[in-house]
């Protein structure tokens, strides 16, 4: 049994032996394989460090020619965006040819203004290329320049290149420097702004105004502005004031703007036939016959509220639609007053000559017309011509309005002075009938006692006394300032015909005298405004004592100097006459009433 176990002892210590051996011998080969793998990797190590050192001015090359790439395409694509901006507007320049002969073969009215409308947009397209070439050509050729200047300088690129880029910036420069300029001054759109200067023209010479003859004659037509063009009108003028403006062609188009328009307005009054007004001075209105110079003041006042309330609230709103695009909204103001200043300069010339002109009693009412149809227009006038472009014109409408009170006032005042004054002048009739002076005085005031000329006369009066006590006074009422003005001129009536009864030699003519005189007054004031002012002057016991006058005389001789009772005669005359007005008829020169 022993030596059976020390036999596989031995054969296992010999494999043992053997594995060994053969472990130590494939440890041997694989430290020789990890020493011919470790040469290889030095080797490849070798050729990497090589390879790389050869690649790295490659790759800083390749970094170059990348930054290089970036810089020609950024100087490059402004200089390609001009080229496609002188393309577009070659374009559009063909466009605009082809519009342009469409616009002159076309006759009917509504499809010419579209097409004009067209023509405009068209124009606007042509000024944003050549807008877009003016802005961006300069930076483009100066970024190009600066690229070739780059690669000739570093020959960062091959000769070839660079000089493709060269003649392409001559290129450039040449096309802008000599057709930029051409295009925009002396090119199709130059043309094209002439063409819209004669159509602006065009279509502001047809608006014109309604036949304003026809609302003077229809006295309760209401005068307000009409719209003087279609909205399709409106809207051609519109875009081409905008076209105009941004093209430098404002002061063209706000020439030929205000020139139009004030021809048109003006040819619309004119049509009213106003030559009153070519007389305007105090000298040549004073050399006018009276019954001329009232029917032109009468004129004025109607020919003046037409203009304002019917020709300029018109052209006002032209102005607003047509131009309030231009300049934000800030010139369209102004080139409504230009045209309504000179117009209106007119008007306020004559109305101011009116008031300047020789005081005479009978120019009261029509001064007192003129400043009630002020008053009345007042509050339109200051609509109209509002804002700082019409301060001008409202100014010279509130002194017109000082002068008219000024003026009626001092004819008012006057005419009572003129009455006290000739007490001692004339003498009465010889007959004892009413003097013409009376008849004149009564008549006078009883038509300014009428709702019609007794508010503005009582305003005036009101306004006058203001003026003199400052604004922080209290003045009468307007009642009753004008029924003590009139009060006193009626006692101052009164006491020339008591300064004229001593001058009769007769002891009955002073009777007759003032029975006839206060009898007039008493029958001519009676059931109107006057009557009431009339019986606090004058009391009725002066007709009574006329009348106690006569009386005695007839209970002596029977007749009076005429045969007949003289009191009756008169009153009947007086009767007759105390429905009348104080109208041409008895308008005459104050003056003539002292005869």
């Amino acid at each position: 049994m022993a030596p059976k176990d020390d036999n596989s002892t031995l054969t296992k210590l010999e494999s043992a032996c053997s594995d060994l051996k053969n472990l130590l011998q494939t440890s041997a080969k694989m430290e020789e394989s990890l020493e011919n793998m470790d040469r290889k990797f030095y080797t490849l190590q070798e050729t990497l460090s090589t390879a790389s050192r050869r690649v790295a001015p490659l790759q800083s090359l390749a970094i170059a020619t990348k930054a290089l790439d970036t810089r020609i395409n950024r100087a490059a694509s402004p200089a390609i965006a001009l080229l496609d901006s002188f393309k577009v507007s070659e374009s559009v320049q063909r466009k605009l040819l082809n519009l342009s002969n469409k616009l002159s073969d076309e006759k009917n009215p509504t499809k010419r203004l579209k097409k004009l409308i067209k023509f405009v947009d068209c124009v606007d397209q042509l000024d944003a290329a050549i807008t877009s070439i003016s802005q961006d050509g300069e930076p483009a050729i100066q970024k190009l320049q600066e690229v070739v200047e780059f690669l000739s300088r570093t020959k960062a690129t091959d000769q070839y290149r660079t000089q493709r880029l060269r003649e392409t910036l001559m290129t450039l420069k040449v096309l802008y420097e000599n057709e930029v300029d051409a295009m925009r001054f002396d090119g199709l759109l130059d043309e094209a702004l002439l063409n819209l200067q004669d159509e602006y023209e065009g279509i502001l010479q047809q608006l014109k105004h309604q036949n304003i003859s026809e609302l003077q004659a229809d006295a309760e037509a209401e005068t307000m502005g009409s719209d003087l063009g279609t909205e399709l009108e409106v809207e051609a003028l519109r875009r081409i004031s905008e076209t105009l403006a941004a093209n430098d062609c404002l002061d063209i188009c706000i020439d030929i703007f205000v020139k139009v328009r004030y021809r048109r307005a003006a040819k619309a009054l004119m049509r009213l036939n106003p030559t009153y007004l070519k007389t305007y001075t105090p000298e040549e209105i004073d050399e006018m016959e009276w019954e001329n110079l009232e029917t032109a003041i009468t004129l004025w006042i109607q020919h003046f509220e037409l203009a304002v309330k019917a020709v300029f609230v018109s052209e006002k709103k032209l102005c607003n639609q047509v131009l309030s695009g231009v300049m934000d909204g800030l010139i369209w103001a102004e080139c409504f007053i230009k045209i309504a200043d000179k117009i209106m300069a007119v008007f306020f010339r004559f109305g101011e000559g009116v008031v300047r002109s020789s005081k005479e009693p009978q120019k009261l009412f029509k001064l007192l017309d003129m400043f009630d149809s002020l008053e009345k227009l007042k509050t339109d006038f200051s609509e109209i011509f509002e804002g700082e472009a019409g301060a001008g014109i409202c100014l010279r409408f509130r002194e017109l309005e000082k002068l008219l009170i000024h003026a009626a006032s001092k004819v008012f005042w006057e005419f009572g002075l003129q009455i006290e004054g000739t007490s001692d002048g004339f003498s009465p009739p010889r007959d004892g009938s009413v003097p013409k002076l009376v008849r004149y005085a009564i008549n006078y005031l009883k038509y300014l006692s009428t709702e019609n000329y007794s508010v503005p006369m009582a305003q005036v009066l009101r306004t006058e006394q203001i003026w003199k006590a400052g604004i922080l006074s209290k003045p009468e009422t307007d009642d009753n300032l004008l029924k003590d003005a009139i009060s006193n001129i009626m006692e101052a009536l009164q006491r020339n015909v008591e300064s004229k009864k001593p001058r009769y030699r007769d002891k009955i003519l002073p009777h007759i005298f003032t029975m006839n005189t206060y009898w007039y007054i008493y029958m001519r004031s009676r059931n109107s405004e006057l009557g009431k002012i009339t019986r606090r002057a004058m009391d009725e016991k002066e007709v009574q004592s006329g009348r106690r006058g006569i009386g005695l005389h007839v209970s002596e001789t029977g007749v009076g100097a005429s045969g007949e009772s003289v009191g009756e005669g008169r009153c009947k005359e007086a009767e007759q006459g105390s429905h009348g007005s104080f109208g041409k008829g008895e308008n005459g020169s104050f003056h003539e009433g002292f005869r």
